[in-house]
């Protein structure tokens, strides 16, 4: 790849031989957290829906809380951070966004603020684009910090991190949704946990799509809220929202970190080609 980045004052262009890669918006009067937006593969392909959606082409549901690419939750300490109810503050680029061996990489820190405006905590999110022989790797690492009183992640479907697939994909357009296990579609997705996770179709003629990855390391595994119309949020918090067992709280104490890390393989090869994962 030949990455370059251009960082803006409220988002970072990321391009590939002069290509659209992805945007990350750290600063939106509307969205109130950090996103990726129009995100793509290699070659060009588009895999998320357009943002803001396009009317008569997309669908225009959840314009503000399906940008692209996102990291929030439904239910943290009683805060909807997943509506845009409470705000995700972007304070600054520990790591200023950059290429680095090949690799864009970049190093943000945010405060997860209630809608009364107090502190929940910090988030440290370490964010990686390479390219790979299957397509573009995508990591989000986050690492989340109670300064003041302890953080509490909630039971919800809406918890971790997101993805809106682009329009010609998603399910209800002839595109795919399947799982590690085999499994296919929202009706057996849906609810369950897996390694991985891809949503794939046809776009300009090529096999396109998005696999979601979790990272071994992570407290639990992810249950899938899959959906036919286009979204898929990869989620270890919803145990009760997923008929898995009782609610689930998962409380991190001022002094102590909580990380969640998971990888978005973004590719496009030839038509009924199917990812290398």
């Amino acid at each position: 790849a030949d990455f370059a980045v251009q960082q803006k004052v409220d988002r970072v262009i990321i391009t590939d031989a002069g290509q659209p890669v992805a945007t990350y918006v750290f600063r939106d009067d509307k969205i109130l957290r950090p996103y990726f937006a129009n995100v793509h593969a290699p070659g060009g392909i588009q895999v998320t829906r357009n943002h803001p959606p396009v009317p008569n082409v997309d669908a225009t549901d959840h314009d503000t809380m399906h940008p692209g690419v996102w990291l929030a939750f439904g239910d943290l300490s009683g805060q909807d951070f997943w509506r845009n109810k409470a705000r995700i503050v972007h304070e600054r680029f520990v790591e200023t966004p950059a290429v680095r061996d090949g690799q864009v990489t970049f190093t943000a820190e945010s405060s997860f603020q209630a809608a009364n405006g107090g502190e929940i905590c910090k988030q440290t999110s370490r964010l990686t684009l390479a390219a790979r022989p299957a397509g573009y790797l995508l990591i989000w690492e986050a690492t989340f910090r109670p300064e003041q009183r302890d953080m509490v992640f909630g039971d919800q479907e809406e918890m971790g991190l997101g993805v809106r697939v682009a329009t010609p994909i998603a399910v209800k357009q002839g595109g795919t949704l399947r799982d590690a296990l085999g499994r296919r579609n929202e009706r057996e997705v849906w609810g369950n946990s897996a390694d991985w996770c891809d949503y794939s179709g046809t776009i300009a003629g090529r096999h396109a799509g998005i696999t979601t990855m979790c990272d071994p390391k992570n407290s639990r595994p992810s249950w899938h809220h899959a959906r036919d119309y286009g979204a898929l949020v990869v989620n270890p918090f919803g145990q009760q929202a997923f008929r898995k067992g009782p609610a689930s709280k998962v409380v991190v104490k001022p002094g102590e970190s909580f990380r969640l890390c998971y990888g978005l393989l973004l590719y496009a090869g030839p038509p009924d080609a199917a990812p290398d994962v």
